[in-house]
């Protein structure tokens, strides 16, 4: 627990800004964080799923202020511009809880995959948490309760995908998130002692991550239509085939926050998998030993 900041045990009243809120944990958080009182704002690139967000907790919480902005993570002016639009339309000078939540897989291998692709996956998954940190930064020390979370994965301390399978932009990305995240502690317990922050690492969480990325990300161009036809497929099981679906995550998560928790696990993947890591790390990438028990609890792509 943070010596500081003090557990933000009431959402109400309280104003969220969630990337990639327009579905999978996204729009779990935010549905919950609504029905709880907190007024809502949004970012995506699926002005379609935004929508249909919106009007999903607008029907459920009718009570609280939502707003959707199409932003692009991987693009620092579109998130100053995101800050903005957020400041304006919710007229505040403040907001207390920040999600960067938003990525996509991609940028497998650096031998057999694209740099535009593995580029693409970075600035997403690294470059929208720094940025969208820096851009929010003042409006969560503004506010008199303020936390950050961050999203890594369970592939932020175990860069792997199994035996077989290069797993570089992702995992190095989410490598990148952990520690920045971790170093926030003391940042903000030396400038910004009343805001709290938290790194979340998810294990397999059913998701639409794997569709998001052949729509926004450049794993798409590599692909043929037979590959592509597999890909959606795969997309669809990692959705639906998931230990732990979206919902359940978020309410992890939710209750991370409450407890001002700085490192939040989420499913028991992420719990065996974190184990085991730390258990014996010089064999986490050997064949026949700790990577293929590490593999049995390894998400079936992207977390």
């Amino acid at each position: 627990m943070h010596p500081y900041a003090r557990p933000m045990r009431d959402f109400s009243e309280k104003l969220a800004v969630i990337t990639g809120g327009a579905s999978g944990m996204g729009r779990q958080l935010a549905r919950q964080l609504a029905a709880e009182g907190c007024d809502i704002a949004i970012c995506d690139l699926s002005d379609d799923d935004m929508a249909d967000t919106t009007a999903q907790i607008r029907e459920e919480s009718a009570d609280i202020t939502i707003t959707s902005h199409h932003c692009d993570v991987g693009d620092e002016e579109a998130i100053l511009r995101f800050r903005d639009e957020v400041v304006e339309q919710h007229e505040t000078d403040h907001v207390n809880l920040v999600f960067n939540n938003a990525g996509i897989s991609g940028g497998g291998s650096l031998f057999e995959g694209t740099r535009e692709g593995w580029d693409r996956t970075f600035d997403i998954c690294w470059g929208g948490v720094y940025w969208g940190t820096r851009a929010f930064l003042p409006l969560l020390t503004a506010a008199d309760e303020g936390h950050l979370i961050n999203t890594s994965s369970v592939n932020g301390f175990w860069a792997s995908m199994g035996p077989e399978r290069p797993h570089t932009a992702y995992s190095a990305a989410k490598f990148a998130v952990k520690g920045f995240t971790e170093a926030l502690i003391t940042d903000l317990r030396v400038h910004a002692p009343h805001v709290g922050v938290s790194l979340v690492m998810p294990g397999h969480v059913g998701t639409g991550i794997v569709k998001s990325s052949l729509r926004h990300g450049s794993i798409g161009d590599e692909l043929t239509d037979e590959m592509r036809s597999m890909m959606d497929l795969a997309a669809t099981a990692f959705e639906t085939q998931a230990p732990m679906t979206a919902a359940e995550a978020a309410t992890v998560i939710l209750d991370g926050v409450r407890e001002n928790r700085w490192r939040i696990l989420v499913g028991d993947d992420a719990h065996a998998l974190d184990a085991f890591v730390r258990s014996n790390p010089e064999k986490a990438y050997e064949h026949g030993g700790l990577l293929d028990t590490l593999s049995e609890f390894a998400p079936s792509d992207d977390a």
